[in-house]
């Protein structure tokens, strides 16, 4: 591709909006240009990016055995009140009529669609497994659409859904899945892990997120120093230590005391002169309509995944002021077990615990020398907290978790029976038993892998693409255009180039060689071959790859080859 043909119109600046740098930098080098809220148009060197990916993934894909098909955006409404999920998804499900008044929605998922597709066409076990995928465009209405296209409304994913006979076959078709996308990400170049996380409103029982990482991540995720454990913060397990075994018991009654307008751990805490380890949080949640205090050490934080969980509830949220000043006769910040008349479940870490401090339900006091057991009773012990670092690992027991900040670029579900039985998706096993197929999903952000690839790779000059995803795989730049010798000799190194099957761009610009420099930087093409009248004139042009300051001298006749070895090694790199 000649330069000067190129549709690519680059900018100085990036809009106000834009904050996170893979938003700035995607807008400036003319990849995205936003249409609305959350709606981004692709130019030519977005679209080059976007196929890249999809090329890695539809090979992947294929590889495991999946079968690429392409199912309708819009979906009628009756297979989500089928699924149950028209009145459970929320207002990211973007509902609409015809012109019949029928109810449509514009699918932000597929695996109504799906399982409406395969119950009608597999009726035998003989005909399982069977593993379907597509890459579309899927849109759902964000309430705060931000970060260019890591957080939009529309938006490129490849889903996949897996249909098994049993759950050993779905299990085997999981773990090829996984397979699969460590091998799709490590091919596109990406420094990622893969950890285990929540289901959401997908549904199902064991699921995977793959995460790059990167200082600007949204979410958190924990990795053992020992072992392969990793998963995201909210699902991170975690054991109660040798620390935690229980302390003396304490005698007497608790102690009364006043902190006045001391309502915060840390306030509480200076006031009394102790550790936020002695101290025990109160948290009231409504869980499905009913009242439960959940309590944590005053150093933790409660993970609400781990008390919905624990719970087996649909829905839960802190309780409202109002709610807890009547169950607790006081204002917030000063709730306390000691009491309680609703149920109250506890962190493991706060077993261990024996005279510690709580709010004592009153305005303006907080209670000493608390013991559960003596003074309140607790119903349900369990692992309610949020991992932090050092905590150890719960799987080899002997590593300690450490912490990162991801961006999750793709998501697997085992999700069981739960479509397939709500939506009759049945087969006949050996014995001729009618049974519902047992289902995976796989789900990659095929457009959220470009800005993930930026926010960890990128420089004050631009962006660093990784080689396997780059647009273009090298850039020529010939600095002096009014020089015979210099645009031919970058004329016959970008044809020699295009004949080896290299994916080229040549900067045939008549602009100054400083702006060629600054765009080649900006939009991010991982080598340069620079040609410049006195180098030429010694036989040699200037290589270099992106982000990196060496600079390889290179005979003109060999300029090729040297190429050839780079894109060689980077892709080998990626394939390890």
């Amino acid at each position: 591709m000649r330069y000067s043909k190129l549709y690519l119109p680059t900018l100085k600046e990036a809009p106000k909006e834009a904050e996170m740098v893979s938003h700035q930098l995607l807008i400036r080098a003319g990849y995205i240009r936003k249409l609305s809220a959350g709606i981004y148009s692709f130019l030519p060197l977005g679209r080059r990016v976007v196929r890249r990916i999809s090329t890695i993934i539809r090979e992947e894909m294929d590889r495991a055995g999946a079968q690429e098909v392409l199912l309708p955006a819009v979906q009628p409404a009756e297979l989500w009140k089928e699924s149950g999920r028209w009145r459970f998804y929320g207002p990211e499900l973007l509902r609409f009529k015809d012109r019949k008044d029928n109810e449509f929605c514009f699918g932000p998922t597929h695996e109504e669609v799906i399982v409406d597709l395969v119950r009608h066409e597999l009726r035998s076990y003989r005909q399982l497994p069977v593993n379907l995928y597509q890459i579309q465009t899927k849109f759902r209405d964000e309430i705060r659409p931000r970060a260019g296209l890591m957080r939009g409304r529309e938006f490129v994913m490849k889903d996949a859904y897996s249909f098994d006979l049993d759950e050993a076959g779905a299990r085997c078709s999981y773990h090829q899945m996984v397979d699969a996308y460590n091998r799709i990400f490590r091919r596109c170049g990406l420094d990622f892990r893969a950890v285990e996380a929540d289901t959401g409103n997908i549904g199902g029982s064991l699921s995977h997120e793959f995460q790059v990482l990167a200082h600007s991540g949204e979410d958190t995720i924990v990795s053992c120093s020992s072992c392969d454990y990793a998963a995201n913060i909210e699902k991170a397990e975690l054991t109660s230590s040798s620390g935690d075994a229980p302390a003396s018991a304490v005698d007497g009654e608790p102690k009364l005391v006043s902190t006045p307008g001391k309502r915060t751990v840390d306030e509480v805490t200076a006031f009394l002169g102790i550790s936020s380890d002695r101290l025990v949080k109160t948290l009231l949640y409504n869980v499905d309509g009913e009242l439960v205090a959940a309590l944590v050490r005053g150093d933790h934080e409660l993970n609400e995944i781990k008390l919905k969980a624990l719970l087996g509830a649909n829905e839960i949220e802190l309780a409202a002021e109002a709610r807890v000043v009547e169950a607790t006769g006081a204002p917030m910040g000063y709730a306390g077990p000691v009491g309680l008349s609703c149920p109250i479940v506890a962190d493991q870490a706060v077993a261990a615990m024996s005279g510690f401090v709580v709010g004592a339900n009153r305005g303006d006091h907080h209670l000493l020398e608390v013991c559960h057991g003596r003074d309140f009773s607790v119903s349900r012990y369990a692992d309610l907290r949020l991992a932090v670092e050092g905590d150890r690992c719960p799987r080899c027991q002997t590593g300690t978790l450490a912490v990162f900040r991801g961006i999750e670029v793709g998501h697997v579900f085992f999700l069981g029976t739960k479509y397939s039985t709500a939506m009759n998706a049945t087969v006949l096993d050996e014995n001729g038993a009618e049974v519902p197929m047992v289902m995976g999903c796989y789900g990659i952000g095929v457009t959220r892998i470009m800005s993930a690839a930026i926010e960890q790779s990128h420089d004050a000059d631009g962006i660093i693409w990784p080689l396997p995803i780059a647009p273009f795989q090298v850039v020529v730049l010939p600095l002096n255009s009014d020089q015979p010798d210099v645009v031919e000799a970058g004329l016959q190194i970008y044809e020699g180039l295009q004949a080896r099957g290299v994916d080229v761009l040549l900067d045939d610009r008549a602009e100054r060689p400083g702006r060629k420099f600054k765009d080649a930087d900006l939009i991010g093409v991982p080598l340069r071959v620079t040609i410049g009248k006195r180098g030429l004139a010694e036989g040699h042009v200037e290589c270099k790859s992106r982000g990196q300051a060496e600079i390889a001298r290179v005979p003109v006749e060999g300029v090729v080859e040297w190429v050839l070895e780079q894109i060689e090694r980077e892709n080998s790199r990626f394939l390890q």
